[in-house]
């Protein structure tokens, strides 16, 4: 007969009460897995200090425990040893200026009214295009537009041309 009080139970800590929650073997096992590989990344990197004897506690969210530290990651705003500003004084900024933006965003608004006078269901190739921003076909928007394919890239040439027109494109 087997003696039931020395078994082993298992828990899980909960952080945010304070209380040992009772659990399988398997919940304890698959829940300590995660928190034990984001504890070892941690401490490779200098931001965990748990100290062996309270492992128990570590769930894996580091930003909220006691024992998480800086690490070896710097900060962008801090400042460099020589004194020269920041590191973040140093990354070149590779957005695009914000006058750039707007004029696109005038000259595609353009572009859009253009073609919604040269062609009635313009909206809808708009959407399609929208749609699949890594392209479609002009075969593929004249099947959802039940044109043939033949007429339809004959007028999306002369629209096209029409439209290179206004951006100066040859």
């Amino acid at each position: 007969m087997q003696n039931n009080d020395n078994q082993k139970t298992y828990f899980i800590y909960v952080r945010s009460t304070g209380e040992k929650v009772p659990v399988t073997k398997a919940q304890h096992d698959s829940f300590y897995k995660g928190a034990d590989r984001i504890r070892h990344k941690e401490q490779d990197h200098g931001r965990c200090m748990c100290p062996y004897r309270y492992i128990w506690k570590c769930d894996g969210d580091c930003i909220g425990c006691e024992y998480h530290a800086a690490g070896d990651i710097s900060s962008l705003d801090q400042p460099l040893p020589d004194g020269n500003g920041t590191l973040g004084d140093y990354i070149p900024d590779t957005r695009k200026p914000m006058d750039e933006v707007i004029a696109d965003r005038m000259l595609l608004e353009q572009l859009f009214a253009r073609l919604r006078e040269l062609d009635p269901e313009a909206d809808t190739i708009i959407q399609l295009w929208q749609d699949h921003p890594e392209g479609i076909s002009d075969r593929a928007i004249a099947r959802e537009l039940g044109r043939p394919q033949k007429t339809f890239a004959d007028q999306m040439k002369k629209y096209r041309t029409d439209l290179r027109r206004i951006t100066g494109d040859k």
